[in-house]
């Protein structure tokens, strides 16, 4: 690591997801790391207005530093909901101008709004009026035929110049016609040195890089060039990875460089069971819980057998305190076998 090393709020994030990152899975990443930025999934403008306020946006004080990410694109209705989101305790509200899906465009937010920049702008001024908590945007490097490092610049620009100074950048284009919003993460192609291109160009501004990334090396390479780095999928998919970024990228001038009780997944799962336990003391299904953890034992011997006991249906019903002793037995009769 080098001596240089310059902190940020947004040096290490995970990434906005739908139906992945609720609040009982950034409770779970909470335990495996303090540092890291958490975002919840994307929540609509109309959501907050026209539903349950407490059901999208309660969340357990451990999870800060915490951001929500709204849809929307009606200043009014962006600052109002901005203003939710401060009385709720969120350490950032981030602007959802990148989602592709059909669904999300006909609501004229997401992706598309990056063909009306103007509106972009006024959405971040309505809300920065009214709030004090830092406003974000995370995009898409272009859309469709408006695929140009120009275009890209110019959004960032404008919305600079109307007081966003956190980007999060994921670096493909959005092709919001023909492609699903899985082959849209997978087929327009990363172009990291437009991001990088941006922070040279943007050197006042905070410019976070997603898209991609799947290893502390990887992540290495880009924080010599970005301030910060959000990882979506592999996090989510291999949790422990996030055991390892207190101390490799987070070790001078954070609040406490030590991963959170992660001497060993053991130890994270444990603590997970405990929680699972407290919802269903309260009444609540520990299921929906613990399949955000499944991949902890992700690369270990018998980790397969372990993810198929806590997603049984039969299994359900028993306490979670059980089931964790089922699935341990797993992982304890995998290492037997490889050690004879």
């Amino acid at each position: 690591m080098k001596d240089d090393f310059q902190l940020n709020d947004w040096r290490l994030c995970v990434a906005p997801m739908m139906d992945w990152t609720d609040r009982h899975c950034r409770y779970f990443h909470r335990l495996l790391t303090k540092n890291t930025r958490l975002y919840t999934e994307m929540v609509t403008t109309g959501a907050l207005i026209h539903g349950d306020v407490a059901r999208h946006l309660d969340f357990d004080e451990c999870e800060h530093p915490v951001a929500l990410q709204l849809g929307g694109s009606d200043s009014k209705d962006l600052a109002y909901c901005a203003r939710l989101a401060e009385k709720w305790g969120y350490d950032e509200v981030n602007l959802n101008c990148g989602c592709p899906s059909e669904r999300v465009q006909q609501g004229a937010f997401g992706a598309c709004l990056m063909l009306t920049p103007n509106l972009v702008s006024d959405g971040i001024k309505a809300m920065q009026d009214v709030v004090s908590i830092p406003i974000t945007v995370k995009h898409r490097l272009g859309v469709d035929r408006q695929d140009s490092y120009a275009f890209t610049r110019d959004f960032v620009g404008l919305l600079d110049d109307a007081g966003c100074k956190v980007f999060i950048v994921h670096a493909r284009s959005a092709w919001l016609h023909g492609l699903s919003p899985k082959e849209n993460r997978e087929i327009p192609p990363l172009r990291y040195e437009w991001v990088y291109q941006l922070k040279k160009e943007f050197p006042e501004l905070t410019i976070v890089l997603n898209g991609g990334v799947r290893s502390n090396e990887e992540i290495t390479v880009h924080l010599q060039n970005v301030d910060g780095v959000m990882v979506g999928r592999h996090a989510y998919h291999y949790p422990w990875s996030l055991s390892s970024w207190d101390a490799n990228f987070c070790a001078q001038g954070g609040p406490d460089t030590a991963a959170v009780n992660a001497d060993d997944r053991e130890a994270i799962e444990s603590q997970m069971v405990i929680y699972m336990s407290r919802l269903a003391d309260e009444g609540m299904s520990w299921a929906p819980v613990a399949r955000h953890m499944l991949g902890l034992w992700n690369d270990v011997p018998g980790a397969r057998k372990w993810r198929q006991v806590w997603s049984d249906s039969l299994l359900k019903s028993r306490r979670p305190e059980e089931v964790a002793r089922l699935a341990q037995r797993c992982l304890g009769q995998a290492a037997v076998a490889m050690s004879q």
